[in-house]
């Protein structure tokens, strides 16, 4: 039997979770550049260190943002990846795909880069890896003609991303596929021509289920919520508690705001909505009996992210409920005006959350022209988070 010459990597391999080394080699079979792949890679197991270097402008006509340049620092060894881009391709609201699509595209990846994807990457994008930069253009050209647009990469909006929604959830408070798709349409300018200090990410969940983690991971959150009460089916509750459901414990215990009552000996639930934040906890777990009000809409958060820089963050609520009907006037609104202050403030590299930090949420609010809410306080009663402006307080006084 032949040595093979990825000792290292072939350790990957073992266990039962898919490797990534796997599809490589499956790859390599037809593609230099993915052999050239795992040599290098094997290297940077053996030495410890990574041999990729960033740096550099490629791009394609037109855009200033859609591809990451990467290039490899032993290129007397590894030939295939001296080249080595990442193209970010706008994903489908909700990732829905036809089968022609998606061969178009791979299609696409096999005649001009290493035939290696990503699907898909933690923004949402489809991730073409590995092309070398004669090949950028004519990539991106044949990716047009099927269909397909880059996304945001650099200091710009990243491209906006959506769970399925009322595609296949029962759930969905909001059409999230139509806002993600509205804003992405609208935004086209802040996704393809880099222009802030750093990545604002737009997120859309259609209820609190939150299933694209937009509270912790996007600079401008839009979730789906409703207004009113609860609906509650007393008949479907009893038929959950005689199922063997032990309400108390798993669903009014666990209540974060303890706005539920069971009473075991009717065998009655009752909601006090007003101290509700429709976290949907107690519908998730009671679904036919539990619905969500009749009233939809959506809350809007800003500030999450990842720990990158200065840790995590996760966002604020700033607006409760907003109504969100085509074409998205006020939504869009508030956006551009969020995007306009961090733009004139933020320093290098900060995110809108850390800027709102570093500045205070009084002014952020004043800015945008909106008003201090009690879901702002950080910490009630030690921490008030909001203050009163000095003018006001004269005022007062007076």
């Amino acid at each position: 039997m032949a040595k093979s010459e990825t000792p290292l990597l072939d350790e990957l391999e073992k266990g039962p979770w898919p490797s990534f080394v796997k599809d490589i080699k499956q790859a390599a079979e037809k593609k230099p550049m993915a052999r050239d792949l795992l040599g290098q890679l094997e290297l940077s197991y053996k030495e410890k260190i990574g041999h990729w270097k960033h740096g550099g402008i490629v791009g394609v006509k037109g855009y200033g943002g859609g591809v990451i340049g990467r290039y490899s620092d032993r290129p007397d060894l590894f030939p295939g990846v001296e080249h080595f881009h990442t193209l970010r391709v706008n994903h489908p609201t909700g990732w829905f795909y036809t089968t022609k699509a998606l061969r178009a595209l791979c299609d696409v990846w096999d005649k001009h880069g290493s035939g290696l994807t990503n699907m898909h990457g933690s923004t949402g994008d489809i991730i073409l890896l590995g092309t070398k930069t004669e090949n950028l253009q004519p990539c991106f050209d044949d990716l047009s003609d099927a269909g397909f647009d880059l996304g945001g990469s650099g200091s710009a909006l990243r491209t906006p991303s959506a769970c399925v929604g009322p595609g296949r959830c029962e759930w969905a408070c909001i059409d999230s596929l139509d806002i993600c798709y509205n804003l992405t349409m609208e935004f086209q300018d802040q996704i393809h021509r880099p222009m802030f200090p750093y990545k604002f990410k737009i997120k859309v969940s259609a209820c609190a289920n939150d299933c694209v983690a937009a509270i912790a991971r996007a600079d401008f959150s839009i979730i789906g919520t409703w207004m009113g009460k609860i609906q509650i089916d007393a008949q479907e509750v009893k038929a959950y508690a005689a199922s063997g459901l032990n309400i108390r414990e798993e669903v009014t215990d666990l209540c974060p705001t303890k706005c539920m009552n069971w009473d075991e000996g009717k065998k009655e639930l009752k909601i006090e909505d007003g101290d509700c934040t429709r976290c949907m906890h107690c519908i998730n777990l009671m679904p036919k009996a539990l619905r969500q009000g009749k009233e939809k809409g959506a809350s809007i958060l800003v500030g999450g992210k990842a720990p990158i820089l200065q840790g995590a963050l996760l966002s604020t609520l700033i607006v409760p409920f907003m109504k969100l009907e085509p074409p998205y006037k006020e939504l869009k609104e508030l956006i551009r005006k969020i995007q306009d202050w961090w733009d004139e403030n933020g320093k290098s590299r900060e995110r809108l959350g850390e800027l709102i930090n570093r500045v205070g949420m009084r002014t952020f609010l004043k800015a945008v022209g909106l008003k201090p809410i009690p879901q702002m306080v950080k910490s009630p009663r030690t921490n008030p988070y909001i203050f009163f402006w000095p003018e006001e307080i004269k005022k007062e006084v007076k």
